[in-house]
């Protein structure tokens, strides 16, 4: 509707009233996901230390690069792991780009990680930066391969 000036003047008909904020105590906003939609934070037992992630520590240390001897959590592959409720996600680098398990790897990191009791779904998220280097490999890891 216009009062012939050059202003717009836009009326709400039959607005509802804004939804009252649910309290956030413990919980950390999304803005994602909607204004008023929230995720929980990592609890405790899933937070470093905690048996959930423990857990799934142990899965990743199952896991070995073919052509390393030495499992990829202690090769620094892994460079994060965020449990959220049941659902973890393993931020990873490969060797290098080219590396021969870049499309097997990610997949077989979701379903071993995905195994593990307590874990409903598990996701992968392969990252090139910052670029893997061997210092990034464990003390036990530079001794199984003489460097130490």
């Amino acid at each position: 509707m216009s009062d012939g000036s050059n202003s717009i003047r836009i009326e709400e008909l039959d607005a509802a009233p804004p939804a009252p904020e649910r309290p956030q105590v413990g919980r950390e906003r999304d803005y994602l996901t909607g204004f008023l939609e929230t995720r929980p934070t990592v609890q405790p037992a899933d937070a470093p230390g905690g048996d959930l992630y423990e857990a799934v520590i142990a899965a990743l240390k199952e896991i070995y690069d073919p052509e390393i001897p030495v499992n990829i959590y202690e090769l620094g592959l892994v460079y994060g792991v965020d449990i959220v409720d049941s659902h973890a996600t393993v931020t990873m680098t490969l060797t290098t780009p080219n590396c021969p398990v870049a499309e097997s790897m990610p997949g077989e990191v979701e379903l071993r990680v995905g195994a593990v009791p307590g874990i409903g779904s598990a996701e992968v998220n392969l990252v090139w930066d910052p670029p893997w280097d061997p210092q990034k490999m464990s003390d036990e890891a530079k001794l199984e391969l003489g460097m130490l």
